[in-house]
């Protein structure tokens, strides 16, 4: 087979980098606010209305408005908001972000979390919201401004006797469990005084509207940064499974494992006799993907704090992979979208990606196969630089070395700009990376153990580098294949 020239293989690289930073830029915060609210006179029109609350606020019905925007997209969604609602007199709240903005609001207080470990100004914002949430009453209206990578930039735990270390040991634990997103918040909500519906049991009589930009499967949007604002319907009982499932306890910081083991261990807020998940499953297929998303949901038989809550997704991952589609679309490649691997293993996805890639483009050999959401990697080791996306497209690395000369590449990277403990967003490669890493010195096979992909990517020149995108709409997936 004639091989393909490095030209050939760079313009292929470049292609699949402008697929995801140009969806990525299509997922403006500023018109996903104007698609979905609008701000005239003293009224908040919801554009489309879900059931989730009334259609139209009248926000002269409160003497105070307070707002707590929080996550990775929590600095953009405050200075949309305000801009929206014309710098309105006696705003006043929280901001915190893994990023210090350079233009504050002096009626703000901001506070930088952190990310993927909690840090003292976790602690601090999240004492600061609800030391302000005391302070609300019937005559309140709250915004709750949500984005991903709140749960660890926000957090304090419920036991005031856990210390900030054991706190970031627990996270650091369930980020490399190896357990889906769902079941990890699960833990979470239960462990901390701000979660799982607890930040909204701070302000019981307030009105609040939560606008949020999840990171998280829209099945369970309960899980975006553990759902300070929804009620939590995990149980005690759910949580002692899931240590037992992934053998925790014992790894546990002695005061966590306490915390977890006490029999008058506190339930979260929500509803336990209602089963489903508070965001209903939406069974989306490839071939009908929806147009809009809805936050519809009853809130018969929930608290009565949560009984005034509206809920409103601005952007979501849909919006990614819909601007993604399009753009591959355009470039001429037949564009199809799976999701099928949504918080599968890092290697399980890989797998099953690659083999309906090679099957498509038998009949579509200029391809682009697009998937969203996020992979798990289970960690049983100190890691070395790098991150699950890296970590998906080094194993691929290893099977495309299996098609020399065929014009293909894989890229996977998270929306957020960061990639585990790294600052690039993920990574592509191509069927000579393996060749070409050689040369360099790495063995992907070792790397992979040593869950050590920045290195090599970056020394090949193949690291995805976008620098903080103030978004968090998941991980974008692209395997692209052209005719030779």
């Amino acid at each position: 087979m004639t091989p393909v020239s490095d030209a050939a293989l760079e313009s292929l690289h470049n292609t699949a980098i402008a697929i995801f930073t140009g969806a990525l830029e299509a997922c403006s915060i500023s018109s996903a606010f104007d698609r979905r609210i609008r701000f005239e006179d003293h009224r908040l029109h919801r554009l489309l209305p879900d059931g989730s609350g009334p259609a139209t606020i009248d926000l002269n019905c409160y003497k105070r408005i307070f707002v707590i925007a929080l996550g990775k997209a929590a600095s953009p969604m405050l200075d949309t908001l305000l801009e929206r609602m014309n710098r309105r007199k006696g705003l006043r709240g929280i901001c915190c972000s893994n990023q210090l903005p350079k233009h504050r609001n002096w009626r703000f207080r901001y506070f930088e979390g952190g990310h993927p470990l909690p840090n003292e100004e976790s602690f601090a914002a999240a004492r600061a919201a609800l030391a302000m949430l005391k302070r609300t009453r019937k005559d309140t209206l709250i915004f709750f401004l949500i984005s991903g990578g709140g749960s660890a930039m926000f957090d304090l735990p419920l036991d005031p006797h856990i210390t900030l270390d054991d706190t970031i040991a627990f996270h650091e634990l369930l980020v490399g469990s190896g357990a889906p997103i769902s079941e990890v918040n699960t833990l979470r909500k239960h462990f901390s005084a701000v979660k799982g519906g607890r930040l909204a049991m701070a302000a019981p009589e307030a009105a609040k509207v939560s606008l949020l930009v999840p990171d998280v499967p829209l099945r369970s949007l309960d899980a975006l940064s553990s759902g300070p604002t929804s009620p939590d319907h995990s149980t005690v009982a759910d949580v002692r499974a899931l240590l037992a499932k992934y053998a925790l306890a014992p790894k546990l910081p002695p005061s966590v494992r306490a915390f977890f083991e006490r029999e008058d261990m506190p339930e979260s807020p929500g509803n336990k006799v209602w089963h489903p998940p508070f965001f209903p499953r939406m069974p989306w297929t490839e071939a009908t993907p929806p147009r809009r998303v809805t936050s519809a949901v009853s809130m018969s038989g929930e608290d009565e704090a949560f009984r005034d809550s509206v809920f409103e997704i601005l952007l979501s991952s849909h919006d990614l992979v819909e601007n993604a589609r399009a753009l591959a679309e355009k470039a001429g490649y037949h564009a199809v979208v799976d999701n099928s691997c949504d918080d599968w293993d890092y290697a399980d996805a890989a797998r099953y990606l690659l083999e309906r890639f090679h099957a498509l483009r038998a009949t579509h050999p200029r391809l682009c196969l697009i998937s969203v959401g996020e992979v798990t990697v289970t960690i049983d080791r100190t890691p070395g630089a790098g991150g699950r996306n890296q970590q998906f497209v080094m194993a691929c690395a290893l099977e495309l070395e299996g098609h020399p000369g065929d014009r293909l590449t894989v890229l996977s990277a998270g929306s957020d700009g960061i990639d585990g403990n790294t600052q690039s967003a993920g990574a592509v490669a191509d069927p000579t990376t393996v060749t070409r890493a050689h040369t360099f010195g790495f063995h992907l096979k070792s790397s992979l153990a040593a869950f050590d992909a920045c290195p090599m990517f970056t020394a090949l020149g193949d690291s995805v580098v976008t620098g903080p995108t103030g978004h968090n709409l998941r991980d974008l997936r692209l395997l692209i294949a052209e005719d030779a």
